[in-house]
């Protein structure tokens, strides 16, 4: 299960946003470090397809696929030298296959702190980048003594050098030039800001018409000069969607739609999530269940099949494949059969997102 790190400066919004995805109950306050230690909660990944498969199947039962948010007590200017809650929690943080940066915009006056999403963001990247730093110097010198007997160290030397410049620079290895071989060989440093991310803008619901432009912004300060590269941002109202996560399901969806906010933010999250983890969704069906799997966009169908069980992969002999949209217009797998609608896929047949599978094997 992927892991979501929810990381911002002290009032910032991210507990509110952690108790919205997750329904969890994490304590918010309005004075800093109100989160002394880190929330850990499940969220189930709402998905249309799936539900109109297990209808349309009659499923028994349907298996959402999930994704672990973990809340982090809150960043200060600092951090990475001990202030506020200092390397305790940015120690936490390195346990996360992504980073989601909560960047305030709403005003309050009883909410101390930065009310500018961009200086947010600086102050966020900066004490990551120092911490990445400190942490690459002592590995660098490490490496480079045990080097000196061992020539096979000699790429990932010059991968962590490659690296310590680019943080010299003050810059985070995620928006730098450095090719894809020296950031996996940059991997076993666990470094903060050697991961993906993304960004929620927490607004006010009366800037909710401002998002756009908030978004646009914070877009632009995270790609820095590397305009080539994308990073999810948006904005989220996040004490209006923590306020309505509790209501029952119509209730909550009136309200969101009534102030333009569709399926709520949980979804768009989720989708962002996917995004910056360069994941896709495969799915299963039939009367026993409908499950959605969550793979890395680019996966064979042999992976696919180890995401289910490992001696689906081990013993792979084809896979029967129809897009589920299309499945859905046909009306039943058999239909689709008859019609050679549903396709035999071999081992370098690569899964498309929304593909439904049919595993063939034999061990």
């Amino acid at each position: 299960m992927e892991r979501i790190g929810i990381i911002g400066l002290a009032n910032s919004g991210k507990s509110s946003l952690f108790n919205a995805l997750t329904e969890g109950s994490a304590l918010v306050a309005p004075h800093p470090f109100s989160t002394t230690q880190t929330n850990v909660g499940i969220a189930s990944v709402p998905d249309k397809r799936l539900d109109a498969l297990a209808e349309l199947s009659k499923s028994r039962k349907v298996v959402r696929t999930g994704i672990e948010f973990v809340d982090i007590a809150g960043l200060t200017a600092g951090s990475s030298t001990g202030e506020g809650m200092g390397n305790r929690f940015l120690a936490g943080i390195r346990e996360v296959d992504a980073l989601c940066f909560v960047l305030r915009a709403f005003e309050d006056a009883s909410v101390v702190g930065s009310t500018d999403p961009v200086e947010d963001l600086a102050v966020l990247e900066l004490e990551l980048v120092l911490s990445d730093l400190a942490s690459l110097e002592t590995q660098l010198n490490r490496r480079r003594k045990a080097s000196k007997s061992d020539k096979s160290l000699t790429k990932e030397v010059d991968a962590f050098q490659a690296g310590l410049d680019v943080l010299q620079e003050g810059v985070p290895i995620y928006r730098s030039s450095l090719d894809q071989e020296q950031k996996s060989l940059l991997k076993s440093a666990f470094l903060l800001t050697n991961r993906p991310v993304m960004a929620v803008i927490n607004i006010g619901e009366d800037q909710i018409s401002q998002g756009d432009d908030l978004t646009g912004l914070v877009s632009e300060q995270l790609s820095g000069s590397k305009q080539d590269k994308h990073f999810p941002v948006l904005s989220v109202s996040v004490q209006l969607e923590a306020e309505t996560s509790r209501l029952d399901v119509q209730e909550r969806q009136e309200i969101l739609e009534g102030l333009g906010l569709g399926e709520g933010a949980l979804p768009r999250v989720i989708k962002a999530a996917y995004a910056s983890l360069d994941r896709w969704t495969f799915l299963t069906t039939g009367v026993q269940e409908s499950r959605a799997w969550t793979f890395k966009a680019g996966s064979k169908a042999p992976e696919c099949a180890g995401v289910i069980h490992s001696d689906l992969q081990r013993g792979f002999i084809r896979a029967e494949v129809i897009h589920w949209d299309e499945l859905l217009e046909i009306g039943s797998w058999s239909a689709a059969r008859d019609v050679g609608k549903i396709r035999l896929e071999g081992k370098d047949y690569e899964v498309k997102d929304g593909d439904v599978l049919e595993i063939r094997f034999n061990v």
